[in-house]
């Protein structure tokens, strides 16, 4: 295996499947199911997802929400995707924790890095919930940290489209694909991978990122054998 321990990052969005919002079930269990292929491989995994599919605290402050209150809203959004990411992976027989930065004791145990590692150690999938606790900061944000923290070796950011490209493919039909490209040449083509935040704590820690499809059976197991899917960030 190329990666031994790797942070998974979903979107909300993508939950949705062909849906409008909420979380499909066709769509959950194609991640629990990649998911479970890698973690039978030996390779250890924590995830960190969104809340889009339910409420994004951007959205509610757009239309007069409080920016503060519309962020906790997202964060308790993230929890629920937590809680049915869970369900799903141990309907494939994974063993999961579900970690969350804000306390709420009767679904999930409250973030405490060390035992997080020891879960990941021990073959759990670590799910972290909550974002990073704090308003103004996006998923984005959590994975990065949460990864740093974990000592994951990449994160692997799951999207819809097939990695990084010169312009948007779903509009721009000349745009082109990066096999790898480095964090400096994301930042001066203005290229959105994430968002400044996150992806300058990636940067100053050295972290690669990999950007890929996650819609795609079989990719995450392929990316962490070392096959080039996707497009690769780094230094």
């Amino acid at each position: 295996m190329q990666y031994k321990r790797i942070l998974l990052k979903l979107s909300g969005e993508a939950l949705m499947g062909d849906q409008q919002y909420g979380i499909d079930p066709n769509r959950l269990e194609l991640y629990a199911s990649q998911i479970r292929e890698v973690v039978d491989k030996g390779v250890e995994v924590a995830i960190v997802i969104g809340g889009g599919n339910i409420f994004r605290g951007v959205a509610g402050a757009s239309s007069g929400m409080d920016r503060v209150q519309g962020d906790h809203m997202g964060m308790l959004a993230t929890i629920i995707n937590g809680l049915a990411l869970q369900s799903a992976l141990e309907n494939q027989g994974v063993d999961t924790r579900l970690q969350t930065a804000i306390k709420i004791n009767e679904v999930a145990e409250p973030f405490i890095r060390r035992r997080a590692m020891r879960h990941l150690e021990k073959g759990r999938v670590v799910i972290f919930g909550g974002g990073t606790g704090n308003p103004y900061f996006t998923t984005d944000s959590a994975a990065v940290l949460r990864a740093i923290e974990v000592e994951a070796d990449v994160i692997l950011k799951g999207t819809r489209v097939d990695g990084i490209y010169t312009s948007d493919p779903e509009k721009d039909k000349t745009a082109t694909k990066f096999d790898t490209i480095s964090f400096q040449d994301v930042l001066r083509r203005g290229l959105k991978v994430m968002d400044t935040t996150a992806f300058t704590l990636s940067q100053e820690n050295e972290l690669p990122i990999v950007v890929f499809d996650m819609n795609k059976r079989g990719n995450l197991l392929k990316i962490v054998s070392g096959e080039n899917i996707g497009t690769v960030v780094n230094l």
